[in-house]
C-alpha cells in the first residue's frame, strides 16, 4: 500500500511540474524594451544603442505591437511558425496584408534576443 502511495504521489508531482511550464507564446506575453544591440560596426554602435533603447515589442494574446524610433507603432497578429529549443521563428501578419518573419530567442533573466538583418542582435528586457 505504501509503495502505491509513493508511486501515485510521484506521478501527481511530475504532472504538476510539467503542467506549470509556460508555452513559448505565454513567455512572450507582455512588454519588451530594447536594452542593447550587438553585431554592429563600432562606428555605428552609439547610434544603434540609441535606436535599440527606443524599440519596443508588446505581445497580448495573439496580437503584437512593434514600436521603433521615428515610425508609428504597428499592430498586427503573430504566430510561432517554428520552435527549436528557445529559438523561435515568428510570423507577423500585417492588417493590410502581408507577412514579416522574425527570429527571436528566449534568453535567461527575462531577456529576448531579436536577430535582425545582417545578424544584428537586439537584446530586449521584459518590463511587465
Amino acid at each position: 500500500m505504501r509503495v502505491r502511495s509513493v508511486v501515485l504521489s510521484s506521478i501527481v508531482v511530475a504532472t504538476l511540474l510539467t503542467g506549470c511550464e509556460k508555452s513559448p507564446r505565454d513567455k512572450l506575453q507582455g512588454k519588451w524594451v530594447g536594452e542593447t544591440v550587438g553585431q554592429v560596426h563600432p562606428s555605428q554602435q552609439a547610434r544603434a544603442e540609441g535606436w535599440a533603447r527606443g524599440t519596443q515589442l508588446e505581445f497580448s494574446g495573439n496580437k503584437v505591437t512593434i514600436s521603433v524610433p521615428a515610425e508609428s507603432p504597428r499592430t498586427g497578429t503573430f504566430k510561432i511558425a517554428k520552435q527549436e529549443g528557445k529559438n523561435l521563428e515568428l510570423v507577423f501578419k500585417r492588417p493590410g496584408g502581408g507577412d514579416d518573419k522574425a527570429e527571436l530567442a528566449l534568453a535567461e533573466n527575462d531577456k529576448l534576443v531579436w536577430t535582425l538583418g545582417g545578424g544584428v542582435q537586439l537584446v530586449m528586457r521584459r518590463v511587465n
